[in-house]
């Protein structure tokens, strides 16, 4: 049952798709150590071609910067990233994936893949080209 927080039903349903869609995947992703938020950090800074600041990652994901400052002490403890002093500011830090780190974003991208798939499975080509267009739209509506 869809909870109606906004006077568009059509609206409630496609946040409450998301929102069980991303507790679908988070749940596979807590059982290998993992989760979205910490998905989406590693994906960042494994696609990024240098290390990045704090400010560029939190900006990237989409996350307060504080949010992202938890997300990223709760992954340097776990031995996946570092910070590393910014060669020409002496008060920027930068961030990098350890070799850990590069392994955990493999493992946890796998999970995430096969998430997905399982969760979109009933969706056929034509389906799937379909709800993309429909959600193309309402992102022009609203860009």
């Amino acid at each position: 049952m869809t909870v109606q927080g906004s006077s568009d039903i059509l609206i409630d349903e496609l946040y409450e798709t998301t929102h069980q869609l991303r507790r679908f995947v988070e749940v596979r992703l807590r059982a290998s150590g993992a989760s979205v938020a910490r998905l989406r950090a590693l994906r960042m800074l494994a696609r990024a071609e240098r290390p990045l600041r704090m400010r560029d990652l939190s900006e990237l994901t989409g996350v307060a910067a504080r949010t992202t400052t938890s997300i990223v002490d709760s992954m340097e403890r776990d031995g996946l990233v570092e910070r590393v002093r910014h060669p020409h500011d002496r008060r920027a830090v930068l961030l990098r994936l350890t070799d850990e780190g590069l392994r955990c974003h493999r493992e946890a991208e796998e999970v995430d893949r096969l998430a997905l798939a399982e969760a979109t499975a009933g969706l056929d080509t034509e389906d799937r080209a379909q709800v993309r267009t429909l959600l193309a739209h309402i992102r022009k509506a609203t860009a």
